[in-house]
């Protein structure tokens, strides 16, 4: 009786050789080659994909003009604060310069010519034009009116005052100046408007 030994190498090499096939396929097994396709579903990913990009690119393209809007806005929002700046500071000072004229208003006529009262006069003159100076300086104007037909936007109907000598709704009288600064009314002008006179 004869015994076979095996030769214990080759038990070894049967082992890897079955080690290395563990998880291929079993059409690649037999020496065959792998039958690799596309997955049916594939043409749909990519659709997806596609959509999704479209779905984002335009998303950017909103934050791009919202953020565009916002950085004008804020542009805007800064010029104003310039522009506007003086504007609680005006509107204080406008008493100033009604005072100022009401005062040369009341000066009577003889009193301008006596010279005890030049210099006061002058003074006071000198004053309310370095005032409207200032005011023109700084983007603030008076509001034309009288002549004018009345606008609601910078004028306030005080009194209708029947004439025949003007188009009812003119304004013919100022009872006090309106300002505004920049392109914003600071104050409307109070005016008397005319009227049809009654028969």
């Amino acid at each position: 009786m004869s015994d076979t030994k095996q030769n214990p190498g080759q038990d070894n090499g049967d082992a890897a050789a079955a080690a290395e096939l563990d998880g291929v396929p079993e059409s690649m097994k037999d020496g065959g080659e792998a039958n690799v396709s596309q997955p049916e579903n594939s043409d749909n990913r990519i659709e997806a994909l596609e959509n999704e990009l479209a779905e984002a690119q335009q998303a950017v393209l909103y934050a791009q003009a919202e953020t565009q809007n916002v950085r004008r806005r804020l542009e805007k929002d800064a010029q104003d604060a310039r522009a506007y700046a003086a504007t609680g500071f005006a509107r204080d000072m406008l008493s100033v310069m009604d005072n100022m004229q009401r005062a040369l208003e009341a000066i009577p006529a003889e009193v301008k010519d006596e010279e005890k009262w030049k210099g006061l006069i002058n003074g006071i003159e000198a004053t309310g034009r370095e005032l409207q100076s200032v005011f023109e300086k700084n983007g603030i104007k008076r509001v034309a009116s009288v002549g004018l037909p009345l606008d609601p936007n910078q004028h306030q109907a005080m009194v209708e005052i029947p004439t025949d000598e003007h188009e009812p709704g003119t304004i013919v009288q100022e009872m006090q100046a309106g300002y505004v600064i920049k392109d914003r009314l600071l104050r409307p002008a109070f005016v008397g408007v005319a009227k049809k006179a009654e028969e």
